[in-house]
């Protein structure tokens, strides 16, 4: 029996097919080796198959190492032993039993590569549901953070209008840290009642914060809408519930100071101690009607050298919450590019309001930097606007009974009371406009006059002049009343004539 063998399978190759042939045991196959006339080795298991026929199937090509693919003269007869053990036992047709099994295989791996798959998918789709869940399950503080990302962040919409708050959240924040969080924070937004928010809001109602309990009350219910139109809750737990059963309606301040207290304010105010600065405002909102963040943020006209200059006090103006304006004493114009109601407002300066405004130039000072101050209301740093609560503290703190001063305030407490109860800084500009309204002003142009939103959507709409030369005639009508009011040139009364709320 021929023994295939290297030295045999290393021959030289010629212009014929060399054929090396090991039998395996009668009726067993055999094993063969092959020598192309191109230098090509292969290995071979013959055998005859149901059919009569004698098929060759490959075993591979040789290598006397074993190396690159290739098989040695003894790997490749152990493979033909073991397919001759199994031809001799029966599987008369080797190649098809081959595919069989290599479909049966390339079938095995398919399905274990489904399998695979579908376990990943199903991964997938437990951690979406789990994520999903976990979502549905959060905490009042996690939808809190969600809710003042996406709805409170202060951001200018294509149109050109605002939405979000001012502060990107900041108060809401404080209000709910203080009376809502330690109640409720940690538990699952979804899981809250209507029991366990009102049992919130009852607190503030029970100490008689009624206007917080109000401002907690809508906060909470734009938070829980929120949430359930992106179904992190099912339903807003507050839907249906009347702000009357919460804190009440709000009432809307009215007051207006009448001639007489004016008279007396404005006599009160040399021995009330307040910043220079301080008195100028007052009587510059007024003369004018501003609001007290306007007053704070105005700059003078010769700080702004350039566009670079202004965008950058505009920037420190807005970062310290107050209004940018833009104060010429030459044009006598106090220009707000950018106001609460989303639109300029440029307001006409009055010989009374001048008067302010020349004394606050006399008061300027240089900032750190050697400059003069750019703001009208400056810091101590004389390079950022004043606190926009500080003109407000300074006069509340001034109408207070001596026995609730407050630590390190004013000890002048009450020297800005006055008979009609506690004013705020907001009831002047409510002031300035009933003394137009009762100097035959129309309210249309009070309304300019004051920057008030427009209501009437025709208006809005279709009439954009702001009449200009009717607020002129108007401030400088209210500066006149209020000069000879002030110092006594005409007699003061007690008659304050109703009007519409000022916002």
């Amino acid at each position: 029996m021929a023994t295939i063998t290297d030295l045999a399978m290393k021959a030289k190759a010629t212009d014929k097919e060399q054929w090396l042939t090991q039998p395996f045991k009668r009726g067993a196959g055999v094993f063969l080796g092959r020598i192309t006339p191109a230098g090509e080795r292969l290995f071979y298991f013959r055998y005859t198959d149901s059919k009569g026929r004698r098929p060759f199937l490959p075993i591979g090509s040789f290598h006397p190492k074993g190396q690159g693919g290739g098989l040695t003269v003894a790997q490749a007869y152990t493979i033909a032993a073991e397919w001759s053990l199994l031809y001799a036992n029966g599987h008369k047709d080797l190649r098809e039993h081959f595919e069989a099994e290599a479909a049966a295989k390339a079938a095995a791996l398919e399905a274990e590569r489904l399998k695979a798959e579908a376990e990943a998918r199903k991964l997938t789709e437990d951690a979406a549901a789990a994520a999903q869940e976990a979502e549905r399950r959060l905490t009042v503080r996690q939808l809190f953070s969600r809710w003042q990302a996406t709805d409170l962040q202060p951001r200018t919409l294509a149109d050109g209008t605002r939405e979000g708050r001012k502060d990107g959240g900041a108060y809401v924040l404080a209000q709910f840290e203080r009376h809502v969080f330690p109640r409720i924070g940690d538990l699952a937004a979804a899981d809250l009642t209507r029991s366990d928010l009102m049992a919130v809001l009852d607190a503030r109602k029970a100490a008689g914060t009624l206007r917080t309990a109000n401002v907690l009350f809508s906060d909470l219910r734009q938070m829980l809408d929120f949430a359930a139109d992106r179904e992190i809750i099912p339903a807003n737990p507050l839907a249906g519930v009347k702000r009357k059963k919460v804190g009440g309606k709000d009432t809307e301040r009215d007051r207006v100071l009448s001639d007489i207290e004016l008279r007396q304010l404005w006599a009160a105010l040399p021995s009330a101690r307040l910043n220079p600065r301080s008195r100028c405002a007052l009587g510059l909102i007024l003369a004018t009607g501003a609001r007290a963040g306007e007053v704070t943020g105005a700059t003078w006209a010769d700080s702004h050298a350039d566009r670079s200059r202004t965008d950058t006090l505009r920037a420190i103006a807005e970062a310290a919450e107050t209004k940018f304006g833009i104060v010429d004493l030459k044009a006598r114009t106090w220009h707000l590019p950018d106001t609460k109601n989303q639109r300029a407002h440029t307001i006409h300066l009055s010989d009374f309001a001048m008067t302010f405004l020349l004394e606050l130039a006399g008061l300027r000072e240089l900032d750190e930097s050697g400059e003069s101050s750019p703001w009208l209301f400056p810091d101590r740093s004389r390079r950022q606007p004043v606190c926009v609560k500080s003109l407000g503290k300074q006069i509340a703190d001034r109408q207070r009974p001596a026995e609730k001063r407050m630590s390190g305030r004013s000890k002048n407490t009450e020297a800005l009371l006055l008979p009609g109860g506690p004013w705020t800084l907001h009831d002047l500009r409510r002031t300035a406009g009933t003394l137009m309204a009762r100097l035959g002003i129309s309210g249309d142009v009070i309304d300019e006059c004051l920057n008030h939103k427009i209501e009437s959507r025709v208006r809005r709409v279709y009439v954009h002049d702001r009449r200009e030369a009717d607020q002129a005639r108007a401030f400088d009508a209210l500066g006149v009343q209020l000069s000879a009011l002030l110092t006594g040139e005409r007699e003061a009364t007690d008659n304050v004539f109703a009007m519409q709320r000022l916002a």
